[in-house]
């Protein structure tokens, strides 16, 4: 088998078949450059740290990973790797993923690893499902044409019990938004049941769609580390005439995520991913995978919804040019890294703009990311003085002045709702 150096060759021309992986690497000082990347490449594909003899194992060879372009920027060393797609099994993203984000992480002969990207041919973005519905299907079967879908966390997020986290839901869905949602913390915890919310909920869906003539839905969380109990949850979720169901898909896996989404084909439910954990692995952006990476993912496995952040309005750390390559990511192609991605007639996600909104910021999160998105806020909902039903009014309010293009200022004359809101959070971002 090769040594190290064999797996670069900065002449290779990578074929439309290759997968390629977009990496920044920290190489140690002392360190052969080309040596550590291609440690990189072997261990990926099908080298070893020592010299084993093929012999009549040379087809092996044609397997291997190559370093085909390396470029040093401010410390690190940015590298393309082109994989053959024979070296993966279609539709099996567990094993994709072992193999270009496995080993690598942890070898002693680099300081740090980084897939800020990964160009998917075209043999393996069709083995994978995609969005049921994605952003067209979603707004169908809610009969909304243009305007933001408007989401809501029940808040406190634990710690309520089944008769108040439904009052909440009907709270906000007299007051004009679509979307009640679990938070990703709750699942079926003793004081507040998942099989008794459901159902409770599903009789006050049907109530608030007849006095408003809207259609009303909500985001179930049938996360569960039994993949059964998963199951049993969508099921039920699909008997009450639901049309959501939510998973958190860091935490529960990317097997659960394409097996979800397989169950979700025949009970025709949308799957909205929350992803709780990711920054573990999303934040040092010198390290780990990348959130554009994970969306890619998410989007291939076929999720419908997916967090992508507040550009920089809300309470997370984030910066507003990833926030909008993510939203280009689960929408068309990407921004920050270009990789000429073709999605293959994969449909696009419902880019979904959550942590720490109110009222005061919303015209600003629309104007940078557009109105094709889920909109959510949940404290600048249920932290309103006057309950969870006026701050859905003032964020309804708000969102309509944005489409309205009147100022929130101007709004909140007619709405005392908004006015409220604004007089207690300002139009700044929380802190």
């Amino acid at each position: 088998m090769a040594g190290y150096k064999d797996f670069v060759d900065l002449k290779y021309k990578p074929k439309k078949t290759d997968l390629i992986t977009f990496v920044k690497v920290g190489v140690p000082r002392g360190v052969d450059v080309k040596e550590a990347l291609g440690a990189v490449g072997s261990e990926s594909s099908i080298g070893t740290w020592t010299e084993v003899k093929a012999g009549k194992y040379k087809h092996v060879l044609k397997l291997g990973a190559k370093v085909f372009e390396i470029k040093k920027k401010g410390g690190f060393y940015f590298a393309k790797i082109a994989y053959p797609s024979e070296h993966f099994e279609a539709g099996n993203m567990s094993q994709i993923l072992a193999s270009i984000s496995g080993n690598i992480f942890g070898m002693s002969i680099i300081n740090s690893l980084r897939i800020n990207d990964i160009k998917w041919p075209r043999e393996l973005i069709k083995s994978f499902p995609g969005p049921q519905f994605g952003i067209e299907g979603i707004r169908r079967f809610l009969k909304i044409k243009k305007r933001p879908i408007l989401i809501t966390v029940a808040k406190p997020k634990v710690g309520m019990t089944t008769q108040e986290h439904c009052e909440v839901g009907r709270q906000i869905w007299l007051n004009g938004l679509d979307l009640l949602k679990d938070d990703e913390n709750l699942a079926g915890q003793k004081f507040n049941r998942f099989e008794e919310r459901v159902k409770k909920a599903a009789k006050i869906r049907d109530w608030v769609e007849k006095e408003t003539g809207e259609r009303k839905s909500y985001l179930i969380n049938i996360t569960h580390s039994n993949f059964k109990e998963m199951e049993k949850r969508a099921k039920l979720v699909a008997s009450l005439g639901w049309e959501y169901v939510m998973i958190d898909i860091v935490t529960t896996g990317f097997t659960a995520v394409h097996s979800i989404r397989e169950l979700c084909e025949d009970l025709r439910l949308a799957i909205h991913a929350h992803r709780a954990m990711h920054a573990a692995f999303t934040r040092n952006p010198n390290h780990g995978l990348s959130m554009h990476t994970l969306a890619e993912i998410a989007r291939l496995l076929g999720v419908d919804q997916l967090h992508i952040g507040t550009a920089g309005f809300g309470k997370m750390a984030e910066r507003e040019e990833e926030v909008l390559d993510l939203e280009k990511v689960v929408t068309t192609k990407s921004k920050i890294v270009e990789t000429g991605e073709n999605w293959e007639g994969v449909k696009p996600v419902l880019p979904v703009s959550s942590g720490g909104l109110h009222p005061g910021v919303v015209p600003k999160v629309l104007s940078v990311l557009g109105t094709d998105i889920g909109l959510q806020v949940g404290g600048g909902v249920h932290g309103h003085p006057s309950g969870s039903g006026a701050g859905a009014k003032a964020f309804r309010a708000a969102v309509d002045a944005y489409l309205e293009s009147v100022p929130l200022e101007e709004k909140a004359k007619s709405c005392a709702e908004l006015a409220e809101a604004l007089k207690l959070w300002g139009q700044e971002k929380v802190k």
